[in-house]
């Protein structure tokens, strides 16, 4: 595939290069042509002779396909043009934009306008819900019982959300009521005939041992 572009000039620069390219340009002196653009590779000069003309790089609306042939029956693609060089007058003033609003015909005048239709403006929340509803087909459940189940689920996460936050939250301290102590060690404090008998019989094991 070779790379092409589409070289739209003046009339008057038209002429001088078909007389270039004609057969008589070998007798003729010879004109020289080039083409330099800018560091934005859209704005450029386009030099023919001793003249320089403003040139720009514009997109087409749509792929132009290039043929050639060599015996005016066999056709082969050689080159898919999407860019064109318009070449202007030095007084013309330069295209506001990088596309080009028109094609190559006459029937794709104005083709971004009549031909392309615009961008839709787009809701997000609509955008969401159709999402979920492809995911739910995807995954073998209708539109209505997915939808059901997602709030379900949802219904759900918010339960164990208040559990868990619940659970977490310090819990208040609870005032355990006095334990009582046993009667038997408090009845053996009380008396204390009992503790004087006790200590008497510890003493009386001692002496034995």
């Amino acid at each position: 595939m070779e790379e092409q572009f589409i070289l739209r000039v003046p009339p008057s620069v038209s002429e001088r290069i078909d007389r270039l390219l004609s057969d008589e340009a070998s007798t003729s002196d010879e004109i020289p042509l080039d083409l330099c653009f800018s560091e934005d590779g859209r704005s450029g000069t386009f030099v023919i002779g001793n003249e320089e003309f403003p040139a720009s790089l514009l997109d087409l609306p749509a792929v132009v396909e290039s043929y050639k042939t060599y015996d005016d029956c066999a056709l082969v693609k050689t080159a898919d043009i999407g860019q064109m060089i318009m070449v202007r007058e030095a007084g013309d003033p330069a295209p506001n934009t990088v596309e080009y609003r028109h094609g190559l015909t006459p029937p794709m005048k104005d083709a971004r306008k009549r031909r392309f239709r615009r961008e839709p403006d787009l809701n997000p929340e609509l955008v969401q819900r159709v999402e979920r509803d492809l995911l739910n087909i995807l995954s073998g459940r209708t539109i209505e019982n997915g939808n059901e189940q997602q709030q379900e689920e949802t219904v759900a996460n918010e339960n164990t959300n208040k559990k868990v936050s619940s659970t977490s939250s310090p819990a208040t301290p609870v005032e355990k009521p006095e334990e009582e102590a046993p009667e038997t060690g408090a009845n053996n404090n009380n008396n204390p005939a009992e503790v004087e008998q006790e200590r008497s019989e510890s003493e009386d094991s001692d002496d034995s041992m």
